[in-house]
């Protein structure tokens, strides 16, 4: 049996990886070399989803005195996103994501991924987790002018993938609220993860599915797609 939805969107830091050890190293790399102190990945894990803009933002005001302005945002921030880009430590996929978004994408579904961390940085994430050739389309933080929460975001990741805005047979994937916001604003239902970076209770995200193991993806694709019937 085909799946319901033909078209799945995906966000990337706590949906298919588990990004905050990554984020940490860099972002005290970052923090060191303008001299602040270092943060703990638990301080991270409740920084995460709004933008590597805002990440920086929040780390300095949580070892110091916080940056005054852009002008003072734009040096830390090439530092932090040059550092990531350069790191080669690889990251860690959740359990079953090779596996579901393989089967998913053999079964004729296209995957979009629809993250606020920087596009370059995604992409060579995809690439080395072996994952970019499953993605149709790929939209970063800095892809557009808007990002999540901004329904805009996913709704032009579901335009590259050829789905119809009047009767989208699609679906956002996330872990915290910016995903749930921007699958409501485009439209579409959305299913959160767990195990991410909520920052809330995952119950309390609005969510209209929460799933404990990526693995079970499809069966809950299912049920759904049953719920709305």
């Amino acid at each position: 049996m085909p799946l319901p939805f033909s078209t799945l969107v995906f966000d990337l830091d706590g949906t298919l990886i588990d990004s905050a050890p990554d984020m940490t190293r860099v972002l005290n790399r970052t923090l060191a070399h303008f001299d602040r102190p270092p943060l703990t990945e638990a301080q991270v894990r409740t920084m995460v989803g709004d933008g590597s803009a805002m990440l920086v933002r929040q780390a300095f005001a949580a070892t110091g005195a916080p940056l005054a302005d852009e002008t003072a945002v734009q040096p830390v921030l090439r530092h932090y996103l040059d550092t990531y880009f350069d790191d080669e430590q690889p990251s860690v996929l959740y359990p079953g994501v090779t596996e579901t978004l393989t089967a998913l994408a053999e079964s004729g579904v296209r995957l979009g991924l629809c993250t606020n961390k920087p596009e370059r940085i995604s992409r060579k994430l995809l690439d080395a987790l072996g994952l970019a050739p499953l993605f149709g389309a790929v939209a970063g933080g800095d892809t557009l002018p808007v990002k999540k929460p901004d329904g805009r975001h996913v709704a032009w990741v579901l335009e590259q993938l050829g789905a119809d805005l009047a009767a989208p047979r699609a679906a956002m994937v996330g872990d915290n609220g910016n995903d749930v916001k921007a699958a409501r604003g485009a439209g579409i239902p959305v299913v959160a993860m767990s195990y991410g970076y909520p920052r809330m209770p995952v119950a309390d995200l609005g969510a209209d599915l929460v799933l404990d193991r990526f693995a079970d993806l499809p069966a809950g694709l299912e049920r759904l797609a049953a719920m709305a019937r």
